[in-house]
């Protein structure tokens, strides 16, 4: 009986601080992830109504100053502007949580790292199996569309269903979707630079020098800051390599802990403007894709390109974080959190499947935005997200009664001192 409570457990809760904090971002994630499927609704519905073509021009039209090479439509913006504070708020969290949380202890980060690449090398096989059966190799540049989580959809259903879901089963998702992240961001530094212009590059890490010489040493004035930003990324821009690894990389170089500790000013002060600003923006103009009715969608469906898409993120995503969390358990002889069953798994491994933001970034960074085949790979991320999306609801609402009483045991506070019970020795 002692070595079986002895034995090492998977998807714990954690402590009371962490639990604490993944709240808070949960929140504010949740109210994004609702304005991000309103922005995609709107999108879709504009872009097959008869005023599509004014939707088009929207997202065609172009600003900005020719002679910087920043002559780019309001789509691209939105994809290589805005969501490089997505993927700033991004690099500070991915520093954060291997520097002071849960992911800095090996034992708790093995999970969610192992859960992560089991999520991407499944939809990824599943997508370029597909494509080489179907004899259509020349789709293979969009093996990573399908490898992607977002955080903010997946809470977005979540918050549609209102499931109590346990912390322990919230820590291991979010956990799962910062590592999904980073490995997306190093899929889109090395597999989607087309060219590389070495002085741009070498000239971005003056500016980005002086802008993470600045945050360590304390400085927090905006005016300093933002110029720095802004200066790296056009040149990390101009280098070739997409603008939004510039946003990870500063977010990198904020300091986690010491004395001029800001990440947490940053994340605190950026996570709505990414959240509620930027990201649902990329998904207006990203997700607008003409499908042609009932009968385009059912044809758009069997194309190599959105059938892989579909596939990888309904299937290969469940299949890759579950499989993964298993094999972990059998090998190392762990087990769930007491209350937690492997229905629980699946279901967290079913709302990993939900791809859209990064999915649809790199879909455009394959194929090319405006191609058939991009069109194929935001139908087959939309399509799969709902899907995937859809299961887990299903999944994870019969476990409701069973969740409710978790929540009960985890809010349950006797003594008052603002501390629940279950995290207190």
């Amino acid at each position: 009986m002692n070595n079986r409570n002895t034995r090492r457990r998977l998807l714990t809760r954690g402590s009371w601080p962490e639990a604490q904090r993944f709240t808070e971002i949960l929140r504010k994630e949740t109210v994004g992830g609702i304005l991000l499927l309103v922005a995609a609704g709107v999108a879709l519905v504009w872009a097959n109504s008869p005023a599509a073509h004014s939707y088009h021009a929207l997202s065609e039209f172009a600003v900005g100053p020719e002679a910087w090479h920043l002559h780019l439509s309001l789509s691209a913006w939105a994809a290589d502007g805005l969501l490089a504070i997505f993927f700033f708020v991004v690099g500070v969290e991915l520093k954060r949580e291997f520097v002071a949380g849960d992911l800095r202890d090996p034992a708790r980060a093995a999970l969610p790292i192992a859960a992560a690449v089991g999520g991407m090398l499944a939809p990824a096989a599943i997508f370029v199996g597909l494509n080489l059966a179907l004899g259509h190799p020349e789709n293979l540049d969009g093996w990573a569309v399908p490898i992607a989580t977002d955080i903010a959809f997946a809470l977005a259903v979540l918050a549609v269903i209102s499931t109590h879901l346990p912390t322990a089963l919230r820590t291991f998702l979010l956990t799962l979707a910062v590592v999904d992240d980073l490995l997306a961001i190093i899929v889109i530094a090395c597999f989607y630079t087309d060219h590389l212009n070495p002085t741009a590059l070498a000239l971005a890490v003056i500016p980005g020098g002086l802008f993470v010489a600045a945050v360590q040493r304390g400085i927090r004035r905006w005016w300093l800051l933002l110029p720095l930003a802004v200066a790296t990324w056009a040149l990390v821009h101009a280098s070739g390599i997409h603008a939004t690894v510039a946003g990870v990389l500063l977010g990198f170089g904020v300091p986690v802990l010491g004395r001029h500790a800001s990440a947490e000013m940053f994340e605190h002060a950026l996570r709505p403007l990414s959240a509620g600003v930027a990201v649902p923006v990329f998904a207006f103009f990203a997700a607008g894709v003409s499908v042609g009715g009932w009968p385009g969608l059912v044809d758009a469906i069997t194309h190599p390109v959105t059938a892989g898409v579909l596939l990888g993120l309904v299937f290969g995503k469940a299949v890759g974080v579950f499989s993964t969390t298993f094999l972990l358990a059998r090998f190392t002889g762990a087990e769930l959190d007491e209350g937690l069953g492997w229905l629980d798994v699946a279901g967290v491994a079913m709302l990993a499947g939900i791809g859209f933001t990064v999915s649809l970034l790199i879909g455009e960074l394959a194929f090319g935005a405006g191609t058939s085949a991009s069109a194929d790979a935001k139908i087959g991320v939309l399509t799969g997200s709902v899907i995937a999306g859809m299961l887990a609801a299903v999944v994870l609402l019969s476990r409701n009664a069973a969740y409710r009483r978790i929540h009960e045991q985890e809010t349950a506070d006797d003594d008052g001192d603002g501390v629940p019970d279950i995290y207190q020795p």
